[in-house]
């Protein structure tokens, strides 16, 4: 069975954005005015295969985010798992 994941990575709150202020420094030069924040993320698809069982791949997706994908000290991230077709 496939499973397509996907991960969306952020900075925490509390963690200065420079990307994102750089973004919204941009968007207003353009004149976008009204944008009053930007925060800049991560977003990865995976594949998992040859997995049947559901928790199991939640539990190898939240690994891969605390060893690798994400930095746990500075962003937090969400992840949804779907049982791919075929």
């Amino acid at each position: 069975m496939k499973w397509k994941v996907r991960i969306e990575i952020m900075l925490k709150e509390n963690i200065l954005d420079p990307q994102g202020k750089a973004v919204k420094g941009g968007l207003n030069a353009l004149g976008y005015k009204n944008v009053a924040d930007v925060h800049v993320g991560k977003y990865m698809e995976l594949i998992i295969a040859d997995t049947d069982n559901q928790e199991d791949v939640n539990k190898q997706v939240d690994e891969m985010c605390q060893r690798l994908l994400a930095n746990p000290v500075i962003e937090d991230y969400t992840f949804q798992v779907e049982k791919m077709e075929g």
